[in-house]
C-alpha cells in the first residue's frame, strides 16, 4: 500500500523536468505515489515521466511589457491555479513539490491556498523568477546551490544539490588520472543549444596557437550546432588535431568522466555534473542568461577550487591558447582542481531532496529537519 500522494509540478524543459525526475524515481522507490503536474507540453513527457498520472494545467510567462499581454497571463495564471485547486482537492496530496518554471506556479499557489505542505527545488545559485514569487509561501526550499543563511529565504533553505543522472553518478566511480608528459590529453568542449557557435567560432583558432607538440597530444570533443559541424570539423582536420565534432553526445557522462580538461557553459546541470564527476573546468557563462544564473553556478563551483571563471568577453583565441596551454603543461594543478570539483559535487542530492520532501509531508519545519543529521 503505497504511504501517500506526492504531486510534483515542473516546467516542459528539461532543466525542471530532470530533477523532478530524479525525486519522483527516488520517492517511489520508498513507497510513494507520484503524480506530475505541468504545463501544455506534458504529452512530450507522458511516455517515461514514472509519474500514475500527468495533469496539463495553464500557465502563462511574465515577460512582456505590454500590459494588455500581462492582463491576459494572469488570467490564465489564475484559470491554472482553478485547474490546479480542483486536481489538489480531488488527489489530496500529502506534498506538493516545485521545481521552476512559470507552469509551476498555479499549482504551487493553489497547494497553498489550501494549506498543503510546499517545497520548491531551485537548480540555480540565483533563484528565478517563478520561484522568487513562491519563496515567501511555500514551507520549505531546496537548493542545488543556494546557501543556508539567517535570511528570511535562507531560514527554510536546505541546500541538497541538483540531482543527477544515473550515467553520472556511474561515471563519477572513475577517477582523475592527470596527462603528463606526452600522454594524450583530451579536452571536452560543449556549450548547449544556445551556448555552443561561441565555441565553434573561438576554439579552432586558439587551438592553431598552440605549439606542435601540444596539438599532438589533444583529443578534443566538441559540441557544436548542427549548421556549424562541417566547418568546425574542417578548421581541426587543417591543423591535423584528433576530434569528434557532433550537436548531440548521447554518452556525455562517459566523455566527461575520460576529460583531462572541459571547457563549457556554467548551466546548473552542467556545473553539477562536473561536480559529482570532479573534472577541472574552464567555465564562461553565457552572457545572455536571465538573473546571470550561470555567472553564479561557475562561481560556486570555483569557490570550491573545481574550476576557473572567464567571461566570454574576455576570450579571445590568444587568451584561450594561454589558458589551455598553461593547464596542459600542469599537470598537478588540474589534479588539484578535480579534487576540488569532486569536493563541491552532491551525489546523494535526489536521496537528500527525498528526505526533506518526506520531512515537508509530515508537517515537520525545515530548522527541526536541519536540527537532524542534514544539519
Amino acid at each position: 500500500m503505497a504511504r501517500g500522494v506526492i504531486l510534483l509540478a515542473a516546467g516542459g524543459t528539461g532543466g525542471h523536468l530532470f530533477p523532478a525526475e530524479a525525486l519522483a524515481h527516488e520517492l517511489i522507490e520508498r513507497g510513494w505515489t507520484v503524480q506530475l503536474a505541468t504545463d501544455e507540453r506534458a504529452e512530450r513527457f507522458a511516455g517515461h515521466f514514472p509519474a500514475t498520472a500527468i495533469h496539463p494545467i495553464q500557465s502563462a510567462t511574465m515577460g512582456s511589457k505590454n500590459p494588455i499581454v500581462v492582463l491576459g497571463a494572469f488570467w490564465k495564471i489564475w484559470r491554472g491555479v482553478r485547474q490546479a485547486s480542483a486536481i489538489i482537492g480531488r488527489i489530496k496530496p500529502d506534498a506538493v513539490v516545485g521545481f521552476g518554471g512559470y507552469p509551476t506556479l498555479p499549482p504551487l499557489y493553489a497547494a497553498t491556498r489550501r494549506k498543503v505542505p510546499t517545497l520548491i527545488h531551485e537548480q540555480n545559485a540565483v533563484m528565478g523568477r517563478a520561484n522568487r514569487a513562491l519563496a515567501g509561501r511555500v514551507d520549505a526550499i531546496a537548493g542545488g546551490f543556494l546557501p543556508q543563511d539567517t535570511s528570511a529565504v535562507g531560514a527554510k533553505t536546505v541546500t541538497t544539490g541538483n540531482p543527477v543522472r544515473p550515467a553520472v553518478l556511474e561515471a563519477a566511480k572513475t577517477p582523475y588520472v592527470a596527462s603528463t608528459g606526452e600522454q594524450p590529453f583530451r579536452l571536452l568542449v560543449f556549450g548547449g543549444s544556445q551556448g555552443a557557435q561561441f565555441f565553434s567560432d573561438a576554439m579552432p583558432g586558439a587551438i592553431a596557437l598552440l605549439s606542435d607538440a601540444q596539438r599532438k597530444r589533444l583529443a578534443i570533443t566538441q559540441q557544436a550546432r548542427a549548421d556549424d559541424v562541417a566547418r568546425v570539423k574542417a578548421a581541426y582536420a587543417a591543423l591535423g588535431v584528433a576530434v569528434e565534432v557532433s550537436p548531440f553526445f548521447t554518452d556525455m557522462a562517459a566523455r566527461l568522466a575520460a576529460a583531462h580538461l572541459v571547457i563549457s557553459r556554467s548551466g546548473a546541470s552542467t556545473v553539477s555534473e562536473i561536480a559529482v564527476i570532479g573534472r577541472p573546468a574552464l567555465l564562461v557563462p553565457y552572457p545572455y542568461a536571465l538573473d546571470h544564473d550561470q555567472a553564479a553556478n561557475a562561481a560556486a563551483l570555483a569557490a570550491a577550487g573545481g574550476g576557473e571563471v572567464h567571461p566570454q568577453s574576455t576570450l579571445s583565441p590568444e587568451r584561450i591558447a594561454a589558458l589551455v596551454g598553461g593547464l596542459m603543461d600542469n599537470p598537478d594543478r588540474l589534479a588539484a582542481m578535480a579534487a576540488g570539483a569532486k569536493s563541491a559535487g552532491r551525489p546523494d542530492a535526489a536521496r537528500l531532496l527525498a528526505d526533506l520532501t518526506e520531512a515537508i509531508a509530515s508537517r515537520k519545519s525545515v530548522s527541526d529537519f536541519k536540527k537532524g543529521t542534514h544539519a
